[in-house]
């Protein structure tokens, strides 16, 4: 696929890996339409793309949300008209222990809710989000269509991200299966892991705990968000790549 010819649906488009993605297709002559659920990180991205090539249209999305999904798409469908690729990015951290003992002895459990909300936007989300981006193409003969899931690293296991770790790792598994099932109508689909990346994610962290993990990447620093862009445009640009996940991690491996 060329990138001027990408009509593409990025969620979690508003900060982060979305947002360059975004812009860097929009740079390229594509058409985008964001979502997220940050509306003033929206606003921001259409008026930083007013003088790029492309166009981006930003709308409010709950990717948790199977109706706002839905209405999302129809937005999508009338701002581009046949959108042809599918970012998968929206994704939340909500980090725990299984059980611990805090520091008066008390046993601490992973709270169900702490659970089931990042299930409920990383992979559940995502599949909404699939489902219907894969209908409306199918319906409408798209072909060729694009499907793109941001993973991470951390897929398989990370101390304090049972929830995460879970999510991402049902996300290769869909991408695999995805793949498969969607080759006949013409799609293709590929995952990114990232390993740690530059984004307002990591404020929450510490510098003390950043400076830790960053010690345990061979390259010896963290991801900036326009190198996962670039494996993006590869998966874009190969048309013999489905089913894979690319990891770009700095050689990290958890």
């Amino acid at each position: 696929m060329k990138l001027e010819d990408i009509k593409a649906i990025v969620t979690g488009a508003a900060s982060g890996i979305g947002r360059c993605i975004a812009l860097e297709l929009a740079r390229a002559g594509a058409k985008v339409v964001g979502g997220d659920l940050d509306i003033d990180g929206l606003k921001s991205l259409e008026t930083e793309a007013v003088e790029l090539p492309g166009e981006i249209y930003g709308f409010q999305l709950d990717v948790a949300n199977e109706l706002s999904v839905k209405e999302f798409i129809s937005l999508a469908c009338e701002k581009i008209d046949d959108p042809n690729t599918l970012v998968n990015n929206a994704g939340i951290l909500r980090d725990g222990l299984l059980v611990t003992r805090d520091e008066d002895g008390w046993l601490r459990k992973l709270p169900t809710a702490q659970w089931k909300r990042v299930i409920d936007v990383n992979l559940t989300g995502a599949f909404f989000m699939a489902r219907e981006f894969a209908a409306v193409a199918i319906e409408q003969n798209i072909s060729p269509a694009l499907i793109i899931n941001i993973s991470s690293v951390t897929r398989s296991g990370n101390p304090g991200q049972s929830n995460y770790s879970a999510s991402k790792a049902g996300l290769d598994a869909d991408t695999r299966t995805w793949a498969l099932e969607l080759a006949p109508f013409g799609f293709r689909v590929a995952g990114i892991a990232p390993g740690l990346t530059n984004t307002p994610i990591l404020s929450r962290v510490s510098p003390e705990a950043l400076a830790e993990m960053t010690a345990n990447i061979p390259l010896g620093r963290i991801a900036e968000p326009y190198e996962i862009w670039q494996a993006a445009r590869f998966i874009i640009e190969c048309d013999y790549l489905t089913g894979g996940v690319i990891d770009v991690d700095g050689g990290a491996r958890f």
